[in-house]
């Protein structure tokens, strides 16, 4: 499976891809994941696409994705990439839009292969931030800052 590491603004990310079919969002890439580094050979609409979004924060996705999950999980990301640049909803809100609990959909945005892309960094806590990633500090809450900033969404 082709893959690469791309130097963004919110620190190097990990792209995994087949054809022109999205696999993988990794945003703690290691030396071993990616051996190469740069958007030479990304498919063009991935690389076409991630850059329009790292300028402008309300660019959206269209691209191609192949997420693999549960039927449960593919629910919750579809809501996801439903919410639009700018907002959040709470994983309370989300859980009652899918039928299920706050925490199960959590659950469904800690195993998303492709965060960014599938924005799970829009569902927030009632109160705060919430985790991302599996992380409720360091480098991955930095992250879900920095996206959210970057799409103008005002936070702590």
């Amino acid at each position: 499976m082709p893959q690469t590491v791309l130097d963004t603004p919110m620190g190097p990310i990990g792209l995994h891809w087949t054809g022109q079919t999205l696999t993988a969002v990794d945003l703690a890439p290691d030396a071993a994941c990616c051996a190469a580094r740069g958007a030479a050979d990304l498919p063009t609409a991935l690389s076409r696409q991630l850059a329009a979004y790292l300028a402008d924060g309300s660019a959206s996705f269209d691209l191609a994705l192949d997420l693999g999950g549960t039927p449960f999980q593919q629910r919750v990301w579809a809501a996801i990439r439903a919410i639009p640049a700018g907002a959040t909803r709470t994983y309370k809100d989300l859980a009652a839009q899918v039928g299920s609990a706050p925490r199960a959909v959590g659950q469904a945005c800690r195993a998303n292969p492709c965060p960014i892309v599938v924005p799970c960094h829009r569902v927030v806590a009632v109160k705060g931030l919430g985790g991302f990633a599996g992380d409720r500090s360091g480098r991955q809450l930095a992250i879900k800052r920095w996206l959210l900033r970057h799409e103008g969404v005002a936070v702590d």
